[in-house]
């Protein structure tokens, strides 16, 4: 246990990659199965089996009927999907496509459909909307993704531990961002990148959502959380290709979260997720909770 990796930097993940000439899936996968006292095939088993629900909670937001508990959104998985498959759109065929899954994962959430938190629930679109787009349209080995899920889930555990991936805690940059830096870190493994390249696209993440406020309208995961979801996988792809292009962030991956975790102790209380402020306080979010909640007291 002496040798067991400590999830405090990204930097020490990195290290550990390097010295062992491999990725940091493999590293985490070995580490994992040592700490928790199992083989590493029934880790991988059940990560396997964590992507099969992303593959699931996709299909169930893509469904044309979907709607969410409140009644305030559905649908927008559906509508992306069709709108991708006929034209594409600006994005493009495959980005309108991974689009369309976030939003529809985040749907899924929003119906009490079954989803895996990565790393929240509010942030659940990203990670599979990118993942399985690779899987699916890129046609990369189902296998190879399982394994890149390693290394997205130890860039959270550092992400959780210095800063935090609670809205309620550091806003909206704490889950959609962690999750679009977790996203990018795992694409540019999967992609064939460095180690090194995985810390730079999770740098580049995060800086791009610095700051981002959790600004639920009426209290709910939904607006503007799921279209947020497609937000943050863009910047993910971005991310990624950036890093894989060299691009430097200049500013390296921990210090990005050390600025997280100040950025995120300095917001309001309105401003995490406590629907005090942002667009929760505006009149059509007011009118929204009201249609939802009545007018209360």
């Amino acid at each position: 246990m002496d040798n067991a990796l400590k999830y405090d930097s990204i930097r020490g993940l990195v290290k550990a990659a390097e010295e062992r000439q491999t990725k940091i899936s493999r590293v985490v996968l070995a580490d994992q199965a040592t700490q928790m006292e199992t083989s590493e095939e029934e880790l991988f088993t059940q990560m396997r089996d964590s992507f099969a629900v992303m593959r699931e909670a996709i299909a169930f937001g893509q469904n044309k009927d979907q709607r969410s508990m409140s009644g305030l959104t559905g649908g927008e998985g559906y509508r992306m999907y069709e709108y991708a498959v006929n034209g594409g759109g600006l994005c493009g065929s495959f980005l309108s496509k991974a689009i369309a899954r976030a939003l529809a994962v985040a749907g899924c959430n929003a119906s009490m459909g079954k989803i895996v938190a990565a790393p929240t629930a509010g942030s659940c679109g990203i990670l599979p909307g990118c993942l399985v787009s690779l899987y699916e349209d890129k046609g990369m080995d189902e296998k190879d993704v399982v394994m890149s899920m390693f290394t997205a889930g130890a860039f959270g555990m550092v992400i959780a531990k210095n800063a935090s991936i609670a809205g309620a805690q550091g806003g909206c940059q704490a889950e959609c961002g962690s999750a679009a830096a977790m996203a990018a870190a795992a694409m540019v493994e999967l992609s064939g990148g460095t180690p090194a390249q995985c810390a730079d696209a999770c740098a580049i993440a995060i800086a791009n959502q610095l700051g981002l406020v959790c600004d639920p309208v009426a209290g709910l995961v939904e607006i503007p959380c799921i279209k947020r979801n497609a937000g943050g996988l863009v910047i993910a792809f971005s991310s990624a290709d950036m890093a894989l292009a060299g691009v430097e962030p200049k500013i390296p991956a921990d210090e990005c979260i050390d600025a997280m975790r100040e950025v995120g102790n300095a917001l309001p209380a309105s401003l995490r997720e406590t629907a005090g402020g942002g667009l929760a306080a505006t009149p059509t979010a007011k009118k929204l909770k009201e249609k939802v909640f009545g007018l209360g007291e």
